[in-house]
């Protein structure tokens, strides 16, 4: 029998004998013989408070609790969405500001032209779809966020909040906030 065939025979026999402790020995530890060498540390006896005790028990008890249900089997409803697009828009203003604010500080220094005129003047060179278009991408999110505030406005009043108006008032921003961005492109 060749060298490596009896060294593989000796690793397997070392690992199915040995204790339950090294099943996750590696087999070139068992082939070298290092897996049963182990050192003993004797532990210091300890004292568990009830505090850490009771921790323990909480935790063990949470392993064995079922997972929460993802949204998925949830049915959607208004609210999730419009709690959604009122933050999204809100990032939307907010971060656009920032970057035209930041944009038209650092303009003069990078030979930027953001003066109103110029902007004005380029905006009028576009074609009426594409400027209908624009106006309503940024009119449309400026129109939900301000009617979605108000919507919040009344509910700190404690009026407006039980489920069935809330489902109507949501519905209701949605519908004024489109036909709002259409009017504000289309006449303004």
């Amino acid at each position: 029998m060749a060298l490596a065939q009896r060294t593989a025979q000796q690793s397997l026999r070392r690992l199915a004998v040995q204790r339950p402790a090294f099943k996750f020995t590696t087999p070139a530890a068992v082939a070298f013989g290092n897996a049963f060498i182990s050192q003993r540390r004797h532990a210091a006896a300890t004292t568990v408070s009830a505090l850490q005790a009771h921790d323990s028990i909480l935790a063990k008890q949470r392993l064995n609790r079922p997972v929460a249900p993802h949204l998925g089997i949830y049915k959607p409803q208004i609210t999730w969405y419009g709690s959604a697009f009122n933050r999204i828009t809100g990032v939307a203003l907010s971060g656009g500001m920032y970057l035209f604010g930041i944009g038209y500080l650092v303009a003069p220094a990078l030979g930027w032209h953001l003066e109103s005129s110029v902007i004005a003047a380029s905006f009028a060179a576009w074609p009426v779809a594409l400027k209908v278009f624009t106006k309503f991408a940024v009119a449309m999110p400026f129109v939900y966020h301000s009617l979605n505030g108000f919507r919040h406005l009344a509910w700190d009043t404690a009026s407006l909040i039980e489920n069935g108006m809330v489902q109507k008032t949501g519905w209701a921003v949605v519908g004024l906030s489109v036909v709002g961005a259409l009017g504000l492109a289309v006449f303004v």
